[in-house]
């Protein structure tokens, strides 16, 4: 990953082939050794035969750029891990790159009109992006719990006391709750540390087949599952009920785990609320819980302070964090994804 900053002063471009340099680096291959580019993108990132081309890539042969933000954040290693299994490729580069706080911002939502884009029914009641779509769901989701804003308090500080030791981090200074509550409102009951940073910067991995390198010197992580699952939240019956809770079981027995065998799990935060329901969703506390570091025998939840406080590379980063926890002694990760109707997760463990 590439340091993360409010004004990285290089394109996405550059960004993005210094990220999958030190993924190359790394699993100690060259760009020649890689047969297959996958990216994510919102528009806003460079195309992937682009990055092939910079590295000196001599055969680019399957690639793609997957139109989605976070919610391709833990799907693409399983697109990654099917180029590898059927055959189609051998080593698959995976990066996301953007200038999100310089560059293009997810705040700067434009006005569209005509065929398919439907926000011109939500844009005239004040729906102006998508914090204003999960402070709804989130409203409603605190409200049907009987729990008020400061349980969204509880995410943020966790968050922030994680994010301390990582030098990484954008945020690291410590926030109390009195400190939550008496920050900015963006839209009720999102306050401004409730809300995923705008990052500029890159995160890159390399999937490749299981076993082969068996004298490397650093410990790779496996994809046990992985799967996505829909709530198209502005036509379904309860918006308030997200990814989680369709794609759960699923993932679990496509990896045949439960949720005790969870030790970390890297949960997408780009809103604060988004960490409360996947705890449930995933089985990691009961409904209405609001716990704080979740006890013993729970999994720890974005130990690096993820989106809200390390920075914001649409989730990919919480993969590498994942890898991180794995290398340092987890057994079993879980990396979910999410965006404004659908997400993934991808279950991780050691080699």
């Amino acid at each position: 990953m590439t340091p993360l900053s409010r004004q990285s002063g290089c394109s996405v471009l550059q960004l993005a082939v210094e990220a999958a340099e030190l993924a190359l680096a790394d699993a100690g291959l060259a760009a020649a050794d890689v047969d297959a580019v996958l990216s994510y993108h919102l528009n806003d990132s460079a195309p992937a035969p682009y990055v092939a081309h910079s590295l000196g890539m001599n055969r680019l042969g399957w690639h793609n750029d997957i139109y989605g933000g976070g919610t391709q954040a833990a799907s693409i290693l399983g697109d990654a891990a099917m180029l590898v299994t059927s055959g189609l490729a051998r080593r698959v580069l995976v990066f996301r790159a953007l200038n999100g706080r310089s560059g293009k911002r997810m705040s700067q939502a434009p006005l569209r009109v005509g065929a398919g884009a439907e926000e011109q029914f939500t844009l005239p009641y004040g729906m102006l992006g998508p914090v204003h779509l999960f402070a709804l769901a989130a409203q409603r989701w605190l409200s049907d719990r009987g729990l008020g804003p400061d349980a969204l308090g509880h995410v943020v500080v966790s968050s922030r006391a994680r994010a301390a030791d990582n030098p990484r981090a954008l945020l690291r200074k410590p926030m109390t709750l009195e400190e939550h509550a008496a920050s900015p409102m963006v839209a009720s009951p999102l306050r401004r540390p409730d809300c995923c940073l705008e990052t500029d910067g890159a995160a890159a991995v390399i999937v490749a087949p299981a076993g082969e390198f068996p004298d490397a010197p650093r410990l790779r992580a496996v994809v046990r599952g992985g799967g996505s699952g829909s709530s198209t939240m502005d036509k379904a019956d309860d918006m308030s009920r997200v990814f989680s809770a369709y794609l759960a079981p699923s993932l679990y027995q496509a990896a045949g785990m439960t949720p005790r065998d969870i030790d970390v799990a890297m949960l997408y935060d780009a809103y604060s609320f988004l960490v409360l329901a996947q705890l449930e969703d995933f089985g990691f506390c009961g409904r209405g819980e609001v716990p704080a570091l979740l006890g013993p025998g729970a999994p720890l939840v974005n130990p690096h302070g993820g989106l809200l406080s390390e920075g914001y590379v649409h989730g990919l980063n919480n993969v590498l964090e994942a890898v991180r926890q794995l290398r340092a002694g987890g057994s079993v990760a879980l990396v979910t994804g999410f965006g404004g109707s659908y997400g993934s997760a991808a279950v991780l463990t050691r080699s």
